[in-house]
């Protein structure tokens, strides 16, 4: 269960770090033209990139604290962070009918609340 969970913070932190680089460094009409990007066309300047800084802390929340041993419970508490931001993603999306999208959001939701779970839980860093 362990290796499960630390696979799974490995690949939603690979997703953050993506996702996080992206939005934060690419102009936005450039996002906006690609392909799921269309969303930021209606966003501001400053809520994309903020959305990337967001994504860079996740991915280093996902992973930094457990792998050095210092505060390690921010691990489950970045991946309910990364919950809530699927939700919205998902919100987002689903408005603008990119149902695939949408699938792709849950899926990592899915991902970030077995983490949640595992480490809340069974494969607790306190416990």
């Amino acid at each position: 269960m362990n290796l499960a969970l630390w696979i799974a913070a490995g690949l939603l932190a690979a997703v953050a770090l993506t996702g996080g680089v992206t939005k934060t460094f690419v102009p936005k009409e450039k996002l906006a033209a690609a392909h799921g990007g269309g969303w930021t066309g209606d966003a501001g300047v400053g809520f994309v990139k903020t959305l990337g800084v967001l994504e860079l802390l996740a991915a280093v929340g996902l992973i930094l604290p457990a792998a050095l041993g210092v505060a390690p419970v921010l691990v489950p508490v970045t991946a309910v962070c990364w919950v809530l931001l699927m939700a919205g993603a998902m919100i987002t999306h689903g408005r603008r009918g990119e149902f695939a999208f949408v699938l792709l959001n849950l899926a990592y939701l899915a991902l970030a609340a077995f983490i949640v779970w595992g480490r809340f839980g069974p494969e607790s860093f306190t416990g």
